[in-house]
């Protein structure tokens, strides 16, 4: 049967001891019975446990006989001794107290030290976080101002270019206009020259007129030749022109959808509600670029696009120099021919003039009358532009904005220049009316002499005839292809 307050292991459950030995000092049974476990920088703390087992010395039956030579029995049981040795000592108590309160120390101390590591730490976390981001901020700024940089060069070249190839399309135009405009006298110096071969007996000679009415024919198809090889050279730069058209638009597209793109990201913010996790995609790598290359890709196509226009620039500088080149020289040919037309005609007019006074005066003032009319109408058709000019400058005036639209001297000039052509061309009508009128007098006395004067009236018919055929010949403005 066992005492309460006393353990099984104790040493009234093994031999019988005398009362009368001194008690042993206690021993320390922490680093026998328990192993100490040292938290992280807990490394100079003691772990402390209590003494559940205490050791008590062993004395032989002799010794209790020794102390006891009368045989009485003790006067404190065996049993109440061994529950006094079971509980702790003074020593265990200080030195619990001691180890829990340096245990505790400590724990403090590491915990505050962990404590503050932490805060500074994810004080220092959030400062480089907050710096990174506000660094890529920053870049993706410099980024949208390179591309917006890249933007506006390109549509500036793109603008360029677009005129450029209006230009040049309007070169094109002009060039196909010019060589149309080439087959209306071409055909009637080839006619002139099949009608002038009805001129009869004498009067059918290789004159000055037929010589200038060939090397006319030879003018017009080699001007044609000319125009319509730097019509096909301007077709093959329209086709490169567009080219780089089509690869700084691609280029713009591209700079445009990164543009957006890169504003978009530029804007995002942590409270934004478009930011969500993709894990690993900081792992894929999908460029194709580096800035330099990204950079070179755009100034080459714009390079490119500059050649192309510098090109551009040139066939258009080309057209123009063989517009004026062509049709100065057509024109300086039709006069020549002309010229020998009315020599021709006027040397016919010397014979019937021998032939009958009367009729060479009659023919004289045919010819003087003509060329009044044809002067007069050369004259007439040189006063439109300089109206349609003083016309269209009046309306474009009317356009000026707001307190701009003044009637101001150059407002004055204008309407009297309008209102002097505009008269000047009513003289000049109502006397070409009147040269007309008295060149039908003539022709109608002319009529009553050619009876007389057959061969020479044929030759002097033919002539006139292809001298009216030449009154076709188109103005200079339609030679180098404006209609």
């Amino acid at each position: 049967m066992e005492f309460l307050g006393t353990t099984q292991v104790a040493s009234y459950c093994g031999t019988r001891k005398s009362c009368l030995f001194p008690d042993p000092a206690p021993t320390s049974t922490t680093k026998d019975t328990y192993q100490s476990y040292y938290l992280p920088g807990y490394r100079h703390l003691s772990s402390w446990r209590p003494s559940l087992l205490h050791r008590v010395v062993s004395v032989l039956p002799s010794s209790a006989e020794q102390f006891s030579p009368t045989g009485r029995p003790p006067t404190v049981l065996p049993t109440l001794r061994s529950a006094l040795h079971s509980r702790y000592s003074t020593r265990d108590w200080h030195h619990a107290n001691m180890v829990q309160l340096k245990g505790s120390e400590a724990s403090r101390y590491w915990a505050g030290r962990l404590n503050t590591d932490s805060l500074r730490l994810m004080q220092d976390k959030d400062q480089l976080t907050h710096q990174m981001q506000e660094d890529s901020r920053r870049n993706l700024g410099e980024r949208i101002s390179n591309i917006d940089f890249w933007r506006s060069e390109l549509a500036y070249e793109l603008e360029c270019l677009l005129k450029e190839t209006q230009a040049l399309e309007t070169a094109k135009k002009r060039l196909e206009c010019a060589i149309g405009e080439m087959q209306g006298p071409l055909k009637t110096a080839l006619e002139c020259l099949y009608y002038r071969e009805k001129r009869k007996e004498i009067d059918l000679v290789h004159d000055d007129v037929e010589k200038n009415l060939m090397k006319e024919v030879d003018i017009y198809k080699d001007c044609q030749e000319i125009l319509a090889k730097l019509a096909q050279r301007i077709s093959h730069q329209l086709g490169i022109n567009r080219d780089a058209q089509h690869a700084l638009e691609q280029d713009l597209s591209d700079k445009n959808s990164a543009h957006f793109i890169d504003v978009k990201c530029f804007n995002l913010r942590n409270t934004s509600d478009s930011i969500n996790f993709y894990h690993g995609v900081e792992k894929a790598d999908g460029t194709v670029s580096v800035p330099a290359t990204w950079a070179i890709f755009s100034e080459d196509n714009v390079r490119c696009s500059q050649h192309a226009r510098a090109n551009s620039v040139k066939l258009r500088e080309d057209t123009e120099v063989a517009l004026e080149s062509t049709s100065e020289e057509l024109w300086n040919q039709f006069v020549s021919t002309n010229l020998a037309f009315n020599y021709r005609i006027a040397e016919v007019a010397d014979a019937k003039n021998k032939l009958q006074a009367q009729l060479a005066k009659v023919l004289q003032e045919i010819f003087q009358t003509e060329d009044t009319i044809m002067l007069l109408e050369r004259s007439i058709m040189a006063k439109e532009y300089p109206l349609k000019v003083a016309q269209t400058r009046l309306e474009g005036r009317t356009r000026r904005p707001n307190i701009e639209l003044c009637r101001d001297a150059p407002q004055f000039q204008l309407v009297t220049e309008v209102h002097t052509i505009d008269d000047t061309l009513q003289t000049l009508k109502k006397l070409l009316q009147e040269a007309r009128d008295t060149l039908q007098m003539l022709l109608h006395n002319k009529s009553k002499l050619e009876h007389d004067i057959s061969v020479k009236a044929n030759s002097f018919f033919i002539d006139k005839k292809c001298m009216e055929m030449r009154k076709t010949f188109p103005c200079t403005p339609r030679l180098i292809g404006y209609t």
